[in-house]
Formats: C-alpha cells, sequence, structure tokens
C-alpha cells in the first residue's frame, strides 16, 4: 500500500513545477504551449502578493503530482471561491489516490477560506479525468460555455480604450 502525502509547494518545488506544467502540456497535447519559466513560476506563487497557490501531492515520499490554484469571485454568492487550474499526477502514480487526495485537501482549503465553490475546467476529449471527477461528485456546468481573448485579438481589443 502507497502512503501518500499533500503538501503546499514551497520555493525549492519552483523547478518541479515547472516539469509537471510541462509534463501537463504533453499530456494535453500542447507541449509547445508551456512557455512558463522557473522565474515566471516563482513570482505568481512566491511574489508579494502572489498570483496562485499549489499543493505538491506525493507517493512514498516521491513528488508525484500537483495541484496549481487560486482565489477567483461570485457576484451572485457575494464570496470567492477556488478555481483549480491545472491538477496532474504522473502517470506512473495514477491510481494509489493522490489526484483524490490533492482534491480533497483543495476542497478543505476552500472550505477553511469560506469558499462555497470548488471549480475547474477539464479538455471534453480527456474521458479518463472526466470519469475520476463524477466519480467525486463533480457536475459539469450545462449551458456554459469557456471564452477566451489572447494575442492579436485581445490587443486588438484593447486598442479600444481612450487615452
Amino acid at each position: 500500500m502507497s502512503r501518500v502525502e499533500v503538501r503546499l509547494a514551497t520555493r525549492d518545488d519552483v523547478p518541479l513545477i515547472v516539469q509537471f506544467i510541462k509534463d501537463l502540456a504533453e499530456y494535453e497535447r500542447e507541449p509547445q504551449a508551456a512557455e512558463a519559466t522557473p522565474a515566471m513560476i516563482d513570482e505568481a506563487l512566491f511574489a508579494g502578493r502572489p498570483a496562485c497557490e499549489c499543493l505538491i501531492g506525493l507517493v512514498d515520499g516521491r513528488p508525484e503530482g500537483f495541484a496549481l490554484f487560486f482565489h477567483n469571485f461570485s457576484t451572485w454568492k457575494g464570496r470567492r471561491g477556488v478555481y483549480l487550474e491545472d491538477l496532474f499526477v504522473r502517470p506512473s502514480a495514477r491510481g494509489v489516490g493522490l489526484g483524490k487526495a490533492l482534491l480533497a485537501r483543495l476542497a478543505q482549503i476552500a472550505l477553511d477560506r469560506g469558499c462555497p465553490r470548488l471549480e475547474w475546467n477539464v479538455l471534453d476529449w480527456n474521458e479518463p479525468a472526466l470519469k475520476f471527477y463524477r466519480s467525486l461528485g463533480a457536475e459539469p456546468l450545462a449551458g456554459w460555455t469557456i471564452h477566451r481573448l489572447s494575442g492579436d485579438a485581445l490587443a486588438r481589443l484593447a486598442a479600444h480604450v481612450k487615452p
């Protein structure tokens, strides 16, 4: 039986987190999209006003996964929530409960901070993840479609701002 643990990331974990990000991008079939550098992740996690937080999952003392998250805000609830940006467990460590342990810790953080919800996105082709999340009681939000502005489209829209 494997021993599963979850702890908060430290500054020493930055290279590991960057590697997990690259591994996740590879799994999600977009390795070229992972542009984050150790300096960027260090600043995001450990600057004076951190943009996000990170949990490290260990199996038998070895780091095998991570969950990177931040707060969002619901105007309807009038409270902040927790948004899970990335969850990744190395393929060799899947099936021992690490993903569930990471999400359970994140759920506890949400409750401890008075957050009424924990949300995340999942690629529609990632059937193993969808099945895993459903097994935990997560439900897809019907009627919602994610939209994104980036690159040239973002710059074109920003150009409409009057000085």
